[in-house]
């Protein structure tokens, strides 16, 4: 199976294309940008780089896999919905996956920037699966164990060694596997931003009685 990959969910924009099996991830291209706020910006190019040096054709793709977060509110917005669209454009399966499950393997914890000074965590046991979160914290009181992958800025503050690592392709279509393998139902497409935005409507003003 043919899949593009993608997720805005941090500070680091990925999307990639692999060909998939339940036993194994072929990567045959990726890149990592450096995004901040510019996923809108840079994830299309991205996309149309990743396919070219692939040799294949949007035709040719079997799925699309996107990183649900947790992540900023805008930056989750982009990737969700430029895979939502991709695969409708296509008639295409989308499948969707918490972007904390696509940084590393096995047992270990993952914490990334979830900015306010506050750290997404998750924490995994030995099989890879999640066993607490997602959720958002600062760091002195995100539940984490050793050993910690992720954001290296925060281990002072988590008082733990972090090891750097970001999602990647290959982590995306692991954590899709039971979706993409029909071992389990495909999941909505619901972004993961377990706090409210920081823009919101204004509240209702309220009706002035006349005398």
């Amino acid at each position: 199976m043919l899949v593009l990959a993608l997720d805005t969910a941090t500070p680091t924009l990925v999307a990639g294309v692999a060909r998939w099996s339940p036993e194994s991830v072929q990567l045959l291209a990726e890149r990592a940008l450096p995004s901040g706020n510019r996923h809108a910006e840079l994830l299309t190019p991205a996309v149309r780089e990743v396919l070219a040096e692939a040799g294949v054709r949007m035709r040719d793709l079997d799925a699309v896999v996107t990183g649900l977060g947790p992540g900023p509110f805008t930056g989750l917005r982009v990737g969700i919905v430029t895979a939502a669209a991709l695969a409708d454009a296509r008639d295409l399966p989308v499948v969707g996956v918490c972007s904390l499950d696509a940084v590393g393997s096995g047992a270990r914890s993952v914490v990334t920037d979830a900015r306010r000074k506050e750290v997404h965590w998750a924490v995994y046991g030995p099989d890879g699966a999640r066993l607490a979160g997602p959720g958002v914290d600062r760091p002195e009181d995100a539940p984490v164990t050793d050993p910690v992958l992720g954001d290296v800025r925060f281990a002072e503050r988590l008082g733990r060694d972090v090891t750097a690592a970001d999602v990647t392709t290959a982590g995306l279509l692991r954590a899709a596997t039971p979706q993409l393998a029909g071992d389990v139902p495909r999941r909505p497409l619901e972004p993961l931003y377990l706090r409210r935005p920081d823009a919101v409507p204004p509240a209702a003003r309220k009706a002035v009685s006349q005398p």
